[in-house]
């Protein structure tokens, strides 16, 4: 089975929240952007998890789903990004989410989903 965007944006969320990531935000930006559909967003307390997280995320949409993604940045400066074209994952630890404030950047995108 082929995922649409907006599925394959859910089982990374899936798979986030299974590996305990925090804060997770699914928005739907494809209204106000051109290079991709949805970010997810998603806090990792240590680099150790940024990375757990990360690496998750590329195993679980390889096996599961035949998706490949590409990993961008280094847990040890605080922001990740998995890039699956129509989905843009954002990796970050609290203090650099709390710097970027990409949800406030992105705020006229719709939030479709919110885990605390």
């Amino acid at each position: 089975m082929t995922l649409n965007t907006l599925e394959l944006a859910r089982e990374i969320v899936n798979s986030l929240e299974d590996k305990k990531g925090e804060d997770i935000v699914l928005i739907d930006i494809k209204e106000i952007a051109s290079f991709t559909d949805y970010f997810v967003i998603c806090t990792g307390t240590s680099d150790r998890m940024l990375d757990a997280l990360a690496n998750a995320i590329l195993d679980d949409m390889r096996s599961k789903h035949r998706r490949k993604g590409r990993k961008e940045g280094l847990a040890r400066e605080g922001w990740m990004v998995v890039d699956y074209g129509g989905v843009v994952v954002h990796l970050f630890s609290p203090d650099q989410r709390k710097f970027y404030q990409l949800e406030d950047l992105w705020g006229d995108g719709k939030v479709l989903l919110r885990l605390q």
